[in-house]
């Protein structure tokens, strides 16, 4: 079987390994290079942490484990390290308290841990002198995108997929034995079944295939699919997990550099534009990290960014074929750092004739079908990214 993947970011490059491995004969396909798109401006959280309703808390959690298994032994681009939260409002508090409750009823690691706790795991903390609560949830972990990429990519080249970049799906057209993809600079390519792991550009490909659309579009600064990210300077900080705090989330990001997130900054995010390294929300970042980790005295930001997001227009994913062009399947999903290894083997599954019951709730019908009208609110708050 002929099988051609759109896009080569995290889920991309795991489907192509996966059906490659089962024998198909597999051409990936990338309007840029790989790890180029959603995945490179990505917070790379592992975890299926709230995520409601119970299907998407379950698909996210085998997830999770298909990361522990693909990097069994050790890997350079997985880093299962856990990741603390500390609350201090009254709101954020209620939450956690409810979530960690509602997780331990469902089997997943997460305990309810003490300031002092919270500080010998992350011995660079400050701790707020107003902590409400704080919990643990050691399982969880962060993956490095650009390192997973790459691993992945060896894996295809030693299986034989081929890698074609730098164009776009122009056209496709329908045959009895498939269909053929015209791309963006003239030359084209037949396949049984197509794959579009097109993340945020997934509008594009059904638009090519005569569908609607089903991920939301940016529309204005700050709605849900846009989000900044900052990097900073190597550090000598003492935090080797995840952070969520109530007004910042780190992240470490490699060599001593650490990774910023800041919900309620993101009002202003805009796809157009990104504002300078030494620009007042720059400031802005340094200020909040010098205010919740120590050794942090000569912090500056190196990078900021702002990610857009691959946002399915509910907000849950959609996985699966489209009845009507039944050589098309479609892979788009805001948990695709997460997703990327379990997707890999279960979409290849599903497209050589196996049918994976997690993805049974997120089939791309209920919104070629009836697209929503209503834009999706935006996260602000701690732990609700």
């Amino acid at each position: 079987m002929k099988i051609a993947v759109i896009g080569a970011g995290m889920i991309g490059v795991s489907i192509a390994v996966e059906t490659a491995a089962r024998g198909a004969e597999v051409t990936l396909i990338d309007k840029s290079a790989p790890g180029s798109g959603t995945s490179a401006v990505s917070y790379a959280w592992v975890n299926s942490n709230g995520k409601e309703p119970t299907g998407y808390y379950e698909l996210n959690r085998a997830g999770l484990e298909a990361h522990y298994r693909l990097a069994d032994g050790g890997a350079d681009w997985f880093r299962p390290t856990g990741h603390i939260e500390i609350a201090t409002a009254p709101e954020h508090t209620t939450e956690l308290r409810h979530r960690l409750k509602r997780l331990e009823e469902l089997g997943y690691e997460a305990t309810s841990i003490s300031g002092t706790t919270a500080s010998a795991l992350i011995p660079d903390l400050i701790v707020p002198e107003n902590l409400e609560a704080a919990a643990y949830f050691p399982r969880e972990a962060h993956v490095y995108p650009s390192l997973y990429i790459r691993h992945q990519l060896r894996r295809a080249e030693q299986l034989g997929v081929t890698l074609r970049t730098g164009a776009t799906v122009a056209a496709f057209h329908e045959a009895d034995d498939g269909v053929k993809i015209t791309l963006s600079d003239g030359s084209s390519l037949s396949a049984d079944r197509v794959i579009s792991a097109a993340g945020r550009w997934t509008n594009d490909i059904t638009a090519a295939a005569g569908l609607g659309p089903v991920v939301a579009e940016y529309q204005e600064p700050g709605d849900v699919t846009v989000g900044y990210l900052a990097v900073t300077n190597p550090l000598p900080a003492a935090i080797d997990r995840m952070l969520t705090s109530p007004r910042l989330n780190i992240r470490p990001a490699g060599g001593g550099r650490l990774l910023l997130q800041a919900l309620d900054l993101d009002v202003t995010a805009a796809a157009e534009t990104t504002p300078g390294t030494n620009s007042d929300l720059a400031k802005e970042f340094v200020g909040r990290l010098q205010s919740i980790l120590k050794n942090t005295t000569n912090a500056h930001i190196t990078e900021l960014d702002v990610g857009v997001r691959a946002m399915p227009a509910d907000g849950q994913s959609v996985i699966g074929g489209v009845p009507s062009r039944p050589w098309l399947y479609l892979v788009a999903t805001h948990s695709g750092v997460t997703l990327a290894p379990f997707l890999g083997t279960a979409v290849a599954a599903e497209v050589l004739g196996e049918i994976e019951p997690l993805l049974n709730d997120f089939r791309p019908t209920r919104l070629l079908d009836s697209y929503p009208q209503h834009a999706l609110t935006a996260p602000r708050q701690p732990g609700q990214q």
